[in-house]
């Protein structure tokens, strides 16, 4: 990875009329900010559908689109909504998305675009079929949990469809079909928006940096269908399920509930379906943030009776068997190791034998000076972060800092108050070592804790800002540029920014 600067910013956190940032003209505004900016990767959050607490990484399919980002004005321009829809659709400005009142909203004006479309784009939907075979599944799925009351399908009350008995799912895949069809074709309008956003901010010289999160959820199409490479018992429950033990995050560690991967059958398969998990991806992605990645090496496993994630035990992960698997089937694809948490010499032998760049966060640097976080310790294969999305802004994290490591912060760089700590901070990370540099939006636009993207180990209230319209401006662009190209990220030619 050349030397280079990107920033952070989720697709839902774009500002839109509608209540959500989508993948339509805001999309495109932004990536022509970044350009003008100097910065060369985008990185977003996974875009699949959510589940429980609207996070990304809680998601009823590691394969679909979520249907929430889907543009509308891209529909009416289609022809598959009118004017009077969009117009309707338009919610009161703010910077904090309502979930509830957008999925009530967005599924009525996507089954008048089925209505209108499906008809006249069957061919082009039976590609989509055929080039992604995991959508039969996914759309029956999402089916049959509509027709149960969106019941988790472990609980459905048709036993034969919930062990995904083959005559079973022949019955309901009839019986629900045009449900079915429905799903299928939202998932067909997401991916055409998503292929043409990708050319479009591609050819703008921007790169897209995704995240593959190490789990998926118990209720999704991928247990449901697939539960074979998960560790289940023939109801379908997890004896063991994902987490993390006590650490910077939470005092009683991060009890997540998924359910862990069967290791032995999956390498058994020659790990199938994560190839076909990372072949999905890499539609979408240009480089890969592995999410999670120590439990590539050992993971934390709790009992599923478990009340706190402290009761769980270390357990051996896959290793080089399945990240020798990836690296060699897409050989073309950069790979971002997360390796964040409580790490291991093990861990960073694992990251370092299977070749990729691990990361450096700066809010967690200001301990000492004897902080691995610190840029004087980087060597350049890495990728500093001024924070991730699980993290608080740097103005916020100025504010809540325990006072030593404000004060330290402050003899590092020089500097003193919140403002002028913001600075010191994007630009040390800029003049980092570092291969890349990715800062939040947020930072760069000096927005405070109430942006936040994320508070681990809380339930609610996650996920929901929303950048407000006129926040991207030029002069914002050229700073951002001026310091980039400083610190010899870009190149210092002014590029105008026509937002």
């Amino acid at each position: 990875m050349e030397r280079s600067a990107g920033i952070l910013l989720p697709i839902f956190s774009l500002p839109s009329p509608y209540g959500i940032g989508s993948l339509g003209r805001e999309a495109r505004v932004f990536a022509d900010f970044l350009h003008a900016a100097g910065q060369r990767w985008w990185q977003i959050l996974p875009v699949g559908p959510t589940g429980a607490g609207n996070s990304p990484y809680t998601s009823v399919s590691t394969f679909a689109g979520n249907p929430l980002l889907i543009d509308l004005e891209l529909l009416e321009e289609e022809g598959l909504l009118d004017h009077a829809d969009l117009k309707a659709a338009v919610v009161p400005a703010g910077d904090q998305i309502d979930y509830a009142a957008l999925r009530k909203s967005r599924t009525l004006l996507l089954r008048k675009a089925f209505f209108r479309g499906y008809s006249r784009n069957t061919a082009a939907v039976q590609r989509f079929i055929e080039q992604n075979v995991w959508v039969k599944e996914y759309a029956l799925y999402m089916a049959s949990k509509e027709n149960f009351g969106n019941r988790a399908w472990p609980d459905w009350p048709d036993e034969a469809l919930r062990r995904h008995v083959p005559e079973a799912v022949k019955r309901y895949r009839r019986e629900l079909r045009e449900a079915v069809a429905f799903h299928t074709y939202v998932q067909y309008l997401f991916f055409t928006q998503w292929a043409a956003l990708k050319r479009d901010v591609n050819h703008r010289g921007i790169r897209l940096i995704g995240d593959l999160p190490i789990y998926v959820s118990l209720d999704s199409s991928d247990t449901w269908s697939e539960r074979r490479e998960f560790l289940l018992d023939s109801d379908g429950k997890p004896a063991k399920v994902a987490g993390v033990p006590p650490d910077y995050f939470s005092e009683e560690g991060q009890l997540w509930g998924n359910p862990l991967y069967d290791w032995k059958a999956q390498q058994a398969d020659g790990f199938g379906w994560w190839i076909r998990r990372v072949e999905g991806a890499s539609r979408l992605f240009d480089a890969i943030r592995i999410d999670h990645f120590r439990a590539f090496e050992h993971y934390w496993a709790v009992p599923s009776s478990a009340k706190s994630a402290k009761e769980g035990n270390w357990e051996q992960g896959p290793g080089m068997a399945l990240l020798g698997v990836l690296t060699g089937w897409f050989p073309q694809i950069t790979y971002i190791a997360e390796d964040l948490g409580l790490l291991t010499d093990a861990v960073h032998q694992l990251r370092d034998e299977a070749g990729l760049p691990g990361m450096k966060v700066l809010e967690f640097a200001f301990s000492g000076p004897d902080n691995a976080y610190l840029p004087h310790h980087y060597t350049p294969h890495c990728i500093c972060y001024t924070g991730t999305h699980d993290n608080d802004t740097l103005l916020g994290w100025y504010d809540h800092a325990a006072p030593e490591e404000r004060a330290f912060a402050e003899q590092y760089l020089g500097v003193s108050g919140r403002e002028a700590v913001r600075r010191g901070l994007l630009r040390l990370g800029q003049g980092s070592v570092a291969e890349l540099f990715v800062a939040q939006m947020q930072d760069y636009l000096a927005l405070g804790c109430q942006a936040r993207i994320n508070v681990p180990g809380v339930a609610g209230g996650n996920w929901r800002w929303n950048m407000l319209p006129g926040q991207l401006t030029e002069d914002l662009a050229g700073e951002i540029r001026e310091m980039t190209a400083c610190y010899g990220r870009c190149s210092p030619t002014d590029t105008r920014y026509d937002g």
